[in-house]
């Protein structure tokens, strides 16, 4: 989210002078109205490492979700989306859904969970705009690279494991951007904000406090649970991938940073 002009408080954003000491790429590249994709991430960080990578310099991945992480590692395919069919699909009957997709694609629920609405749409989309389905698509040698977390670049990843304690740091945090003014931001933002922008991380639960009146502490409340629930699902979904080294978290900034050079150090890639 931090892709997003504007969205500073809210997204944690490293402030300007950081900015320009380390030379951060794909911030600030889009206003909220606009739906930023994946796809649109992938190109764009794929260029800046491209270009990076060919004068012998050193890029940093840090932050995001894992699938912005392995759009840019790995050799992920995004089919291509349509505005118009989205909305009509999403006025659609789930199941009328699910029964095009398995006419198509009877073996369909061994690749996908049709028990979600969000994937059976995708896929529903991807099927009338490419013809392509669920089946066919898991079969594709880029796909069993992914699934096998075959890397289309070479990289070191370290993971900061969040401990026991990380809903206090949550709250905390979020209190933090409370009080740095997250509210007047999303006040001035909701009026262009997309349906992409809209769906952040504690912008979503505030805007009715803006929009709609809705009491403050309930809004914050629910911020801070969905903050933990995503850091859960963000946790499993990188504890699959082998190739991260993970080290504890430590209340000492500096005592992370030398056990990720020790891991670095570690690592022959790094060294050469």
């Amino acid at each position: 989210m931090q892709v997003f002009r504007g969205m500073n408080i809210g997204t944690a954003k490293p402030n300007p002078d950081a900015r320009e000491r380390f030379g951060y790429h794909l911030v600030d590249v889009a206003d909220p109205s606009e739906e930023y994709t994946v796809a649109e991430f992938q190109a764009a960080g794929t260029t800046v490492l491209d270009r990076v990578e060919s004068s012998a310099g050193v890029i940093v991945i840090a932050g995001g979700s894992g699938l912005h992480f392995r759009s840019l590692v790995d050799p992920l395919e995004f089919p291509p989306t349509d505005g118009e069919l989205r909305v009509q699909l999403e006025a659609a009957d789930a199941d009328d859904l699910r029964a095009e997709l398995i006419g198509a694609d009877p073996a369909a629920g061994e690749v996908l969970d049709m028990a979600n609405p969000r994937r059976v749409l995708r896929a529903v989309e991807v099927l009338r705009l490419t013809g392509a389905t669920p089946t066919v698509r898991a079969a594709s040698d880029q796909a069993h690279a992914v699934r096998r977390y075959e890397p289309m670049r070479e990289f070191t990843a370290i993971g900061i494991d969040p401990g026991p304690e990380i809903r206090k740091r949550i709250e905390d945090r979020f209190d933090g951007m409370l009080n740095a003014g997250l509210v007047d931001e999303i006040a001035a933002l909701a009026p262009t904000m997309g349906r992409t922008a809209r769906q952040a991380v504690g912008y979503r639960e505030l805007l009715p406090v803006i929009e709609e009146g809705r009491e403050m502490d309930a809004a914050r409340d629910e911020a801070i649970a969905a903050t933990t629930s995503l850091v859960k699902r963000q946790r499993t979904y990188f504890r699959r991938d082998p190739r991260i080294r993970w080290i504890p978290w430590h209340h000492e900034p500096e005592h992370m940073v030398r056990s990720a050079f020790d891991q670095l150090e570690k690592d022959t890639l790094w060294s050469s």
